[in-house]
């Protein structure tokens, strides 16, 4: 669906790239980092309300790049040889990633022809079959589209084994959590949750939800990183680490 919100966020977009392109050209000091293709950069290029947003040499959002840094640094790791769940796998540098280090690795979507990634699987997350499989569960911008986030949470948490862990972004705002459906239009659903295929947006209050379907959690944002590294990697977002409790706690 066009919407002339997603025009603006498109034509701003791609002059930051070009503009940043030119800098480049013209021998800008390449003093910042991307941890997702590991190129240094002059910059990075707008979207949307974010000034430092993609990468030039590889298109990593703030969020890919917070994800990488926290694997590089060790606050997170990737269960060797483990089963992982990767739902909306467009991130390619995560792609790669999840895929090497995984004995299992399942790339999914509830719409897997939209993926260049080779064998995704339909995987409705409001039904999900499997119970105790994975080690790891990853959604970057998943659970805002989801018909009933309670639900899919407890799906989520029976699907992980115990002691299996549950990565999860969502876009966020300093208020409550909003819900609507999907019976509201969607230029409603735009006006209301920034995107024309979300039905809620999420506050700081997901955490909550989380914790109700049984997870333990741990919440880790940008900021928390080095104030250096947030600057030079242009890191952004937070991450929602559940964690479903082992056999014996």
């Amino acid at each position: 669906m066009i919407t002339a919100q997603r025009v603006a966020k498109a034509l701003g977009k791609h002059g930051s790239r070009a503009l940043l392109a030119v800098r480049t050209a013209l021998g800008a000091r390449k003093d910042r980092h991307c941890p997702a293709c590991g190129e240094d950069v002059a910059g990075f290029f707008r979207y949307g309300d974010e000034p430092a947003w993609g990468c030039p040499a590889c298109g990593a959002s703030p969020r890919e790049r917070l994800v990488h840094h926290l694997l590089d640094t060790g606050r997170i790791a990737v269960p060797k040889g483990g089963a992982i769940l990767h739902m909306a796998p467009n991130e390619a540098s995560l792609v790669a990633r999840l895929r090497a280090d995984a004995g299992d690795y399942v790339p999914a979507d509830l719409f897997p022809d939209i993926y260049k990634v080779p064998g995704v699987k339909r995987v409705d997350l409001m039904n999900i079959v499997e119970k105790a499989r994975f080690d790891l569960f990853y959604a970057s911008h998943v659970m805002e589209h989801v018909p009933d986030d309670a639900a899919v949470l407890r799906n989520i948490f029976t699907a992980l084994k115990p002691g299996g862990e549950a990565w999860l972004i969502v876009p966020l705002w300093d208020r409550p959590t909003e819900d609507g459906s999907y019976a509201m239009p969607p230029r409603e659903r735009e006006r209301r949750f920034g995107q024309w295929d979300h039905v809620r947006q999420y506050g700081p209050d997901f955490a909550d939800r989380i914790r109700a379907a049984g997870f333990d959690l741990d919440v880790i944002c940008a900021t928390d990183c080095a104030a250096g590294d947030v600057h030079r990697l242009a890191l952004g977002e937070v991450l929602f680490r559940a964690r479903r409790p082992s056999a014996g706690g």
